[in-house]
């Protein structure tokens, strides 16, 4: 089954320095939990200790965003980033003891030997080993399922494909991901960047090539240009009848109604496609209609994205407003039936 790693905690915070605030922390672990997402990663841009090791101040601390994740610790799996070159046996037993689900060790994918001794402490400490091979287009397929058979090894639970700048073509990617899936036992992720727009197409190779985990970010939040967007990547995937068990809706209301308004105001940053716009991609509605929809879904108090979805599957070419109607009846009667 596969399943998503939401980075927006982490590499999100690059496009506000090195780390979110408080409030938007909070928010976005509401947010992503109720939403169902399988694994999130938090903290400061460059990782668990770079506050202290890299002076990267622009975030809370590492004990403060520990304190935050606390009442969301049940509903998913919670980890942080360390970066095998601010390795320190502290940070790992900080993780541990305030109940981290993983610690992912990060090393540019031709210095893999590095990870060895920080994924044997992590495993010692009772946490799951993440390992994103970054800038991995600096090897070969064949290297890189070297490093993976290493890692592996060492007792190392997931290893990622990080394409850090963006470069890759789906065809690289595909090749990487084949040669990882046939030399190791463990899952493999993949980690985008938009910088050739490519994300998403990057992304569905990993898929079809045996990756069995996405990255991603909420509204496309990352280093640079960016990463797939968390919303993007459940409603391509569930195209292919992956991920129905992460609720979309509640993840574009959540998007709509409280992250993109702080995150334009406090932060001046914006959202490349709209909740509504990728909703007209998943059902084949035409923007033209989106002022019916739009109305109708006011007078009656349903969900837009659903209306539109549930007409779409009956009449994407031309719906009619008494249609469009019947069906929020219909929506209204089923939310009764639900209570």
């Amino acid at each position: 089954m596969l399943k998503l790693m939401d980075c927006t905690l982490r590499d999100g915070a690059n496009v506000v320095g090195k780390g979110f605030d408080a409030e938007l922390t909070n928010m976005m672990l509401d947010g992503l939990t109720k939403s169902g997402v399988d694994y999130i990663e938090i903290g400061n841009a460059g990782g668990i200790g770079a506050y202290e090791v890299a002076g990267f101040t622009k975030a809370e601390t590492d004990e403060k965003y520990l304190e935050l994740i606390q009442p969301y610790l049940p509903k998913s799996n919670i980890g942080m980033f360390l970066n095998a070159k601010r390795y320190g046996e502290k940070y790992v037993k900080l993780a541990a003891a305030k109940g981290l689900n993983f610690l992912r060790v990060g090393v540019d994918a031709d210095e893999a030997d590095l990870a060895i001794i920080p994924i044997k402490t992590i495993k010692a400490n009772g946490m799951k080993a993440f390992y994103s091979a970054m800038k991995a287009y600096l090897d070969t397929p064949s290297q890189i399922a070297e490093s993976a058979k290493k890692l592996e090894a060492a007792g190392l639970d997931e290893f990622t494909i990080m394409d850090s700048a963006g470069c890759m073509l789906p065809d690289d990617v595909s090749r990487m991901t084949e040669a990882l899936v046939k030399s190791i036992n463990i899952p493999v992720a993949f980690h985008c960047h938009n910088n050739l727009a490519l994300s998403a197409g990057n992304a569905l190779a990993a898929y079809k090539s045996g990756a069995t985990i996405l990255d991603c970010g909420l509204m496309g939040m990352a280093r640079s240009a960016g990463n797939l967007p968390t919303e993007a990547a459940v409603a391509l995937m569930q195209k292919y009848g992956e991920l129905k068990h992460i609720d979309l809706y509640t993840m574009l209301e959540f998007i709509d109604n409280q992250l993109e308004p702080i995150m334009r105001e406090k932060h001046d940053y914006r959202d490349a496609i709209l909740p509504f716009d990728l909703v007209l991609g998943i059902s084949g509605a035409h923007s033209s209609f989106g002022k019916l929809f739009r109305q109708i879904a006011k007078d009656t108090g349903v969900n837009l994205y659903k209306l539109i979805v549930e007409v779409s599957a009956i009449n994407r070419k031309k719906p009619t407003e008494e249609l469009v109607r019947e069906v929020a009846a219909k929506l209204i009667h089923d939310r009764k039936e639900e209570k």
